[in-house]
């Protein structure tokens, strides 16, 4: 996806050929979910058994199953998975771009008409590349693929396409799950750069093992595999340059794999082409431990640091609230941290002291059953509605799910708040 600050910026969905007359197509660069085979599909090699991963996820109340679960999807990555572990590669290629006709049509493009939007892609990509660097090195795939999050988002981690892929590696919210983000009601990791990095770096490495092509496996990755084999098995090459001659791949897939390598070469010098070197540097943050369904606006106000600046560095929270059920690591501003520290140390001393001689014993988190309502489980624990929904920032219209883990304290003679502090 191309990214422009606050929106997405159409793919540059051109061909060499009679490149004059064409101008800019609403379409985006998308990333896929692996998709259900045909039938003529061959199944994965490595056998898992999908009624047991259903069960154990099932089994677990703390795991979060969404609707659109797709066992024989979750077998199709883990298979992947054991695959590449028994055939990767230990040393890859460099990645070699092919300096065609194709590729020097986007790096034109890129240093004449969108050179203003590419400036900005170039600008903002200090802030990521060292650290895509380093999980791409650990992962031993090429540097260079780290450019593959320019054409999808333009370094922008927050970025959203019109399909609902998000973050700087857009993926969907199904292959986000299977490469081990989450991604549910409280938490879309896909905006996380560091953890949605690791993500794109398993999901390329499976496709080359799948592949031995970074062309075909960039292909896959914006079109899915099952088109691409398709493809393969209609014109019986596996080569990209040939592929994209055909009729089998749609064109902004043919357009995703020159547009990746020409922002490759700008990339690897920007002072060649007239951009100015990235200033950005990586922002300066620590992490602090903070209570289940901790709102980010209570931490604004007890700590100074303003709402925005939490909202900022926290994206993943998409209530600004963190989950219930358990502690979570909130990104907070470098040199921060004991100001948090300190405004959360009262809060757990009073609780830990007072509570076992001011409030009854019970259960301060409800795990959800099949016919559990707000109200049904407030008449449990003897408190009201609005409570539970206040605990656990449950908007109008929210559903509660099985599984779903709730905050529920028992009604003490000081009352909590929604942070476990008292009022």
């Amino acid at each position: 996806m191309l990214a422009i600050s606050a929106g997405i910026l159409p793919s540059i969905a051109l061909s060499p050929v009679n490149a004059e007359s064409q101008s800019l197509t609403p379409e985006f660069f998308e990333v896929s979910a692996p998709t259900a085979p045909s039938e003529e599909f061959v199944r994965p090699a490595v056998a898992v058994d999908t009624t047991k991963v259903e069960a154990a996820l099932q089994d677990d109340p703390s795991v979060w199953v969404p609707d659109d679960f797709d066992a024989w999807a979750y077998a199709f990555a883990e298979s992947s998975r054991l695959q590449s572990t028994r055939l990767r590669i230990v040393k890859v290629p460099a990645y070699s771009v092919a300096m065609n006709s194709q590729v020097k049509y986007f790096v034109d493009r890129f240093t004449t008409k969108h050179r203003e939007v590419v400036g900005l892609w170039v600008r903002r990509s200090g802030q990521y590349l060292d650290m895509i660097f380093e999980v791409f090195k650990a992962k031993g795939i090429p540097e260079d693929l780290a450019f593959t999050a320019m054409i999808e988002s333009g370094f922008n981690p927050t970025a959203v396409s019109r399909v609902g892929a998000k973050g700087m590696w857009q993926f969907m919210a199904p292959t986000a799950r299977l490469y081990g983000l989450r991604v549910d009601r409280w938490v879309d990791e896909r905006l996380d750069p560091e953890k949605s990095t690791v993500a794109a770096a398993g999901y390329l490495n499976d496709l080359y093992v799948r592949y031995g092509s970074w062309e075909l496996a960039q292909a896959a990755y914006n079109a899915g595999e099952v088109k691409v084999d398709k493809a393969i098995r209609a014109t019986g090459t596996a080569d990209f340059w040939d592929l994209r001659q055909s009729k089998y791949l749609k064109r902004e897939t043919k357009d995703f794999v020159p547009a990746i390598q020409a922002a490759m070469v700008i990339g690897r010098d920007p002072g060649q082409f007239g951009f100015a070197p990235s200033q950005a540097t990586p922002v300066d943050v620590e992490r602090v431990t903070v209570p289940a369904s901790t709102d980010l606006r209570k931490l604004a106000a007890s700590t100074g640091v303003p709402l925005q600046t939490l909202r900022t560095l926290n994206p993943v929270l998409i209530r600004g609230v963190t989950p219930p059920g358990r502690t979570w690591e909130v990104r907070v501003p470098g040199g921060t941290r004991e100001a948090f520290a300190a405004a959360l140390a009262p809060r757990a001393k009073v609780a830990t002291v007072a509570a076992p001689s001011r409030r009854p014993s019970g259960p301060e988190v409800h795990v959800v059953r099949a016919r559990d309502t707000v109200s049904s489980i407030a008449k449990l624990y003897g408190v009201a509605a609005s409570d539970v929904v206040r605990w656990n920032n449950l908007e109008n219209g929210d559903a509660i799910r099985p599984g779903d883990r709730l905050r529920v304290t028992l009604r003490p003679t000081v009352e909590l708040d929604g942070q476990g502090g008292f009022r």
